[in-house]
């Protein structure tokens, strides 16, 4: 007899899966086997549905020694807002990897997709960043802006934020949460007013041009904006002077900042370039030297949905949350 399929509501999740140091590690185990273990996963399957401002995402992998699989369905229609509906939604659903049997469902509405997100800036920063880091520059002002501030303040001692974004009153409310949070934050009128002597730079926009088009010795920086092929954060130039590092280089070569800067011919085509799993696996260098810019391309991956996906069904399990019924 099969077992009963669980339901868990965004409410659930948002109980059961927090964004804090476990989230971050999950992830980091993720990038981690990306490296090491023949992982399943399969390219991106989008849609666009440009009338309506719309995108969709289908993410999945198959990690071995893992007894589940994700599949992770997120849409993006960007006009939402305007008539009173969240920007991002979408869900995700846990399958047996032996036997194919859905084994849960997380109608989390985008929310494990932003967690894993967050969690994915925080290894790139735990792992290329100086560890001596007290200034970070927020670029955009969204939700995802400040679950990278709350998640880089989790593996490096932050004392303050710099907050830019297109909308100053944006910028400001995000200072106000991030206060609320017990971060100290203020917003910047430029971009250059925001990273200038920053040691992070994280860039959350959906900018289809660079807003980012210089950096420092020694800083960082965490692109996560760019997951499509029309969006471009990071200036060609700049990718080109950096240390560059990818989360997974068949997806930044076709839609993240490195697919801009071949275009360009600000890189060659053929160049080789590490992966964060590498780094995190100690396969590769990262930084190795203070005065290093780097940068981490982050596109999001089908195995960080099937590592937070598997982390909220193994809690689901344990604490007996959400709703079952047999099919």
């Amino acid at each position: 007899m099969r077992d009963p399929v669980i339901l868990l509501t965004e409410a659930d999740l948002r109980t059961l899966v927090p964004l804090d140091l476990a989230a971050v590690d999950c992830v980091e185990d993720a990038f981690r086997a990306l490296a090491t273990k023949p992982v399943a996963m399969p390219p991106i399957l989008r849609l666009d549905i440009p009338e309506h401002r719309g995108e969709v995402d289908v993410k999945t992998a198959y990690v071995p020694g893992l007894d589940t699989f994700a599949i992770k369905i997120s849409p993006g229609f960007f006009s939402n807002p305007e008539i009173g509906l969240p920007s991002t939604n979408g869900m995700m659903v846990v399958l047996s990897a032996r036997t194919g049997l859905v084994q849960a469902l997380l109608l989390d509405n985008g929310y494990l997709t932003d967690v894993r997100t967050a969690a994915a800036g925080a290894v790139a920063a735990r792992h290329l960043a100086r560890d001596d880091c007290r200034t970070a520059a927020i670029l955009g002002a969204g939700m995802q802006a400040e679950m990278q501030a709350v998640a880089l303040s989790l593996v490096r001692p932050v004392q303050a934020f710099r907050i830019w974004a297109r909308d100053p009153g944006k910028a400001t409310a995000l200072c106000d949460r991030l206060r609320g949070r017990g971060l100290a934050a203020a917003p910047a009128t430029t971009v250059e007013d925001a990273t200038s002597g920053a040691d992070v730079i994280v860039t959350t926009t959906p900018a289809p041009s660079p807003v980012l088009h210089d950096a420092a010795p020694g800083q960082h920086i965490t692109a996560m904006g760019s997951d499509a092929e029309h969006k471009n954060e990071v200036a060609p130039a700049l990718l080109a002077r950096a240390t560059y590092v990818a989360d997974r280089l068949s997806q930044t070569r076709r839609l993240g900042e490195l697919h801009h800067a071949i275009a360009t011919g600000a890189v060659p085509a053929d160049r080789v370039f590490l992966e964060l799993g590498q780094v995190i696996a100690g396969l590769a260098p990262g930084r190795s030297r203070p005065d290093q810019i780097t940068l981490a391309d982050l596109t999001g991956t089908g195995i960080q949905d099937t590592a937070i996906a598997a982390l909220a069904f193994a809690r689901a399990r344990a604490a007996g949350a959400g709703q079952s019924f047999t099919v």
